[in-house]
């Protein structure tokens, strides 16, 4: 009986923990896309009924995003979406320009000529993915088709890996949405991102890290005339 119970009970876990996943999921696209507005309060009624699930999942995703940092919890006021100021992205950029830069260096000394071969075919496929858009849109999906991330995995420096891959992930990614969208850029950053696998592939460590640096530089830069003119607006 004991046994029968601890089973249900397990069961039950894996189901709310498949829930929290999917609501996690759905979450953070919309927080990262803006169909959830910065700022804007997590209320957990209307997000429960919303997607369908009871508060115990809604409440696990939730804790997940602010481990994300893209919610968070104020005192007296609830939890909310993360509002990117000037100074947080300010941050991110600063943090992604350093980091991302050393990892380049070190994917130049590090890769395999097999991933340098596959990040051109990676970067074939975000043109096509650019020509579908009419090159009105640049934003990677996450994970191995990222190609940030797949630099820093050809660093082979796990610490830098795991603090552009999950730290900071969604964040930047949530930075990076703002700019995928501003004209000109999409055709430019691919540019881009071809002079630093060239840089890389010929073993070019201290220009792979200049056009890197160069590259977020650039991107915050665009960020940066972004945020000013919604304050404007």
């Amino acid at each position: 009986m004991e046994q029968a119970k601890r089973q249900t009970i397990s069961t039950l876990d894996a189901g709310s923990r498949t829930l929290a996943d999917r609501v996690c999921h759905q979450l953070k696209d919309d927080i990262i896309t803006g169909r959830l507005s910065q700022g804007s309060k997590i209320v957990e009624e209307d997000l429960a009924r919303e997607h369908g699930v009871s508060r115990g999942p809604l409440r696990e995703a939730i804790r997940r995003l602010e481990a994300m940092h893209l919610v968070q919890r104020i005192p007296h006021a609830g939890a909310r979406v993360v509002t990117l100021s000037e100074k947080m992205m300010s941050d991110v950029y600063s943090v992604r320009e350093a980091l991302e830069g050393m990892s380049a260096r070190l994917a130049a000394e590090f890769i395999k000529p097999k991933e340098v071969d596959e990040l051109w075919l990676l970067l074939e496929q975000h043109e096509k993915n650019i020509d579908e858009t009419e090159g009105t849109v640049y934003f990677q999906r996450e994970g191995d088709v990222d190609f940030h991330i797949r630099i820093a995995q050809a660093s082979q420096n796990q610490l830098l890996v795991k603090s552009l891959s999950s730290e900071l992930y969604q964040l930047i990614r949530m930075c990076r949405y703002r700019t995928a969208k501003a004209p000109s850029r999409p055709t430019k950053a691919l540019g881009e991102h071809r002079q630093i696998v060239d840089a890389i592939s010929r073993r070019d460590g201290e220009l792979a890290e200049i056009l890197m640096r160069r590259h977020i530089s650039g991107a915050w830069q665009i960020a940066r005339e972004l945020l000013l003119k919604d304050h404007h607006d």
